[in-house]
């Protein structure tokens, strides 16, 4: 009945946040790089927070820093949906932010290079979901693959985390994805939601990396992870700007160029993933994440060499 509840009182706050989103146009307009092509409200992924708020204040309070640095970085990101803020200061903000998480960690007890490859993976992973939330339902539907994942890691084999956690969470993506995963999104995530679930995973990641000293675990962000840094590599080949935004993604040439359904292309991401994760759940060896990685990228450069063309021509 509690979990009930609470999925009602979520429902309740993300269809306030769209009247709110609504009046003081919050939204999203589409542009020559978007894949979408109708006005959609922007910044339904502040649910992901919402639901973690619950968590804090009806659960005791816990992990006080994470969600201090959660906060701080959920608020600039929001605030940048609004209007677009200084990338100085949503840097300074996201330092800040980590460094609360690194706190939460008991990072700083460890030798410095620890806080330092901390720092490189966490922005990176941070910069990487903000970047691949691009189409209906991938957010929504890769977090969910990646959260369930990390359920069943702490209820049947290493506990990391309080349960509750996760449960919170999991239904404030359930009720984002009620809204996004479709095929006419009623809201997007916005860098407030795709940040925040990003910072999410990424301390749920680091809780269970720390505590368990196997960074094989980093598989769970497999198909994000190779996209991302692939399609870096390729802008860069192709001498562009990084930063600038654009449509060279894998998912986003399989939406845009072959035309393929945005629900179909993201449930092919969420269902890829939950796979990766069995199997290595089930192998269980050092060896699968590096077989993994170099299975991923040899199709990443088939696919690129077959239909980049597209791209181009468009």
């Amino acid at each position: 009945m509690t979990y009930i509840f609470l999925l009602i009182l979520l429902f309740a706050v993300e269809l306030l946040y769209f009247l709110i989103a609504d009046h003081f146009n919050i939204i999203d307009k589409p542009n020559q790089r978007s894949s979408h092509t109708s006005i959609t409200l922007r910044g339904g992924g502040v649910i992901f927070y919402i639901g973690i708020l619950l968590y804090f204040l009806i659960e005791g309070f816990q992990y006080p820093w994470f969600f201090a640095g959660l906060t701080m970085i959920s608020v600039i990101s929001f605030a940048d949906d609004i209007k677009p803020r200084s990338s100085k200061v949503r840097l300074a903000v996201h330092f800040v932010s980590m460094a609360l998480m690194f706190y939460q960690w008991n990072l700083f007890e460890l030798p410095w290079y620890y806080t330092f490859i901390s720092l490189v993976f966490c922005t990176g992973i941070l910069n990487a979901y903000n970047f691949m939330d691009g189409i209906n339902g991938i957010t929504g539907g890769y977090s969910l693959a990646v959260i369930g994942a990390l359920w069943y890691i702490n209820s049947y084999q290493t506990n990391f985390i309080d349960t509750n956690f996760l449960y919170y969470l999991i239904l404030s993506i359930l009720v984002f994805n009620f809204f996004n995963f479709r095929r006419k999104a009623k809201c997007f995530a916005g860098d407030v939601g795709a940040i925040s679930i990003a910072f999410i995973i990424v301390y749920l990641l680091g809780l269970l990396i720390i505590k368990t000293h196997d960074f094989s675990y980093i598989i769970l962000l497999a198909m994000y992870g190779v996209d991302s840094i692939l399609t870096i590599i390729h802008r860069i080949i192709l001498k562009e700007n990084i930063f600038e935004p654009h449509r060279k993604h894998v998912y986003q040439i399989m939406a845009n160029e072959l035309k393929i359904p945005h629900v179909i292309v993201s449930t092919f991401y969420a269902l890829s993933q939950v796979l990766i994760v069995v199997g290595f759940l089930y192998f269980k060896t050092y060896l699968y994440p590096i077989i993994v990685v170099l299975i991923l990228s040899l199709l990443y450069v088939i696919f690129k060499r077959k239909f980049f063309h597209l791209h181009i021509i468009r």
